[in-house]
């Protein structure tokens, strides 16, 4: 089979197709299909060497497919399943190896390339809608990148629910992108906190939902209402800086919390209820999905340059 190969750590150019072997099986885990993979920014940041990894390498855990082949201690999937990970060994391959527990079944009527580009950040916006923060219908809450592949899911999961979401993003097109997803305004980033309080009557928002990081927290923390929630789950601009948390207090008994993805999907039950809405609200049109760009596995390197850029929207994939 195919997959990309990195031999050492670099720019994009490092990213080069092998033939190699079929990945073995163990009792628990099954062999997939590569129907399609996610490309996320952790892989670029494995690639260029900002973390390590064990050298040669197979980038890639988002990943959907076909069964083909399962342990024999494997209960509950056969081949023929469709299925969808987040935690798949060497995703940018013709086939990827996953625990069984790891995979859900991707249900009919929903297709893989959509279930590969819904899985991580369908998962991400689904925790941070409904198990990070307290934002209740009628409350507003601030969000950063909001034509993002996260924000874009995220928003529309909490106009759902009857909370006025506000957005930023760095061009026009992008801000329209998430007016279109259901956002009630969305705003450039410079000067963003004095749009937040003009636009809440200067009282701040209930949660400011923060994945950009350094660039942005302090005035996602000036932008909060008294005993407003900021939620960091991610630092595209570089990691927050130590800050005194007597800052919390002045701005009005504030709390801050970093949470992760696999912390809220540590049971089956955990994991399946999240696909499952998400799945569902898909198949119903409730939500939708966008997916940016789709490049041949073969092109591994040009889809990582595009989402380094950041000049995309939605959620790039790799077609083998």
């Amino acid at each position: 089979m195919r997959a990309i190969v990195m031999e050492q750590a670099g720019g994009p150019e490092v990213l080069a197709v092998k033939e190699v072997a079929d990945p073995a099986i163990e009792s628990h885990e099954i062999l997939v299909e590569t129907a399609a993979v996610g490309v996320n920014f952790i892989e670029l940041y494995q690639r260029s060497g900002v973390y390590t990894v064990p050298l040669p390498f197979t980038p890639g855990t988002e990943a959907a497919g076909t069964v083909v082949a399962v342990g024999e201690g494997v209960l509950g999937i056969e081949p023929g399943d469709r299925v969808v990970t987040v935690a798949a060994r060497g995703s940018y391959a013709d086939r990827f190896v996953a625990a069984a527990s790891d995979v859900a079944r991707v249900p009919d009527g929903i297709d893989l390339e959509t279930a590969a580009a819904l899985a991580l950040q369908g998962c991400t916006a689904h925790y941070l809608a409904n198990s990070v923060a307290r934002a209740e219908a009628g409350d507003t809450v601030l969000l950063h990148a909001g034509a993002g592949g996260v924000g874009l899911l995220l928003t529309q999961l909490l106009a759902a629910r009857g909370i006025r979401v506000l957005t930023t993003a760095s061009t026009d097109e992008k801000r329209r992108l998430s007016l279109e997803a259901g956002a009630a305004e969305s705003m450039a980033y410079e000067g963003f906190a004095d749009r937040v309080r003009e636009l809440t009557g200067g009282e701040g928002v209930a949660v400011a939902y923060d994945g950009v990081g350094k660039d942005t927290f302090d005035d996602s923390l000036k932008s909060l209402r008294v005993r407003g929630e900021l939620v960091l789950f991610g630092g595209s601009s570089g990691p927050v800086p130590p800050f005194d948390l007597q800052r919390l207090n002045a701005g009005g008994s504030l709390s801050v919390t970093r949470p992760g993805l696999p912390h809220f999907m540590r049971t089956p039950e955990e994991r399946e209820g999240r696909y499952r809405d998400l799945f569902t609200a898909v198949g119903s049109g409730a939500l939708r999905v966008s997916i940016g760009g789709r490049f041949p596995l073969a092109e591994a390197a040009d889809a990582h340059r595009a989402l380094a850029s950041r000049g995309t929207t939605g959620k790039l994939i790799l077609i083998p």
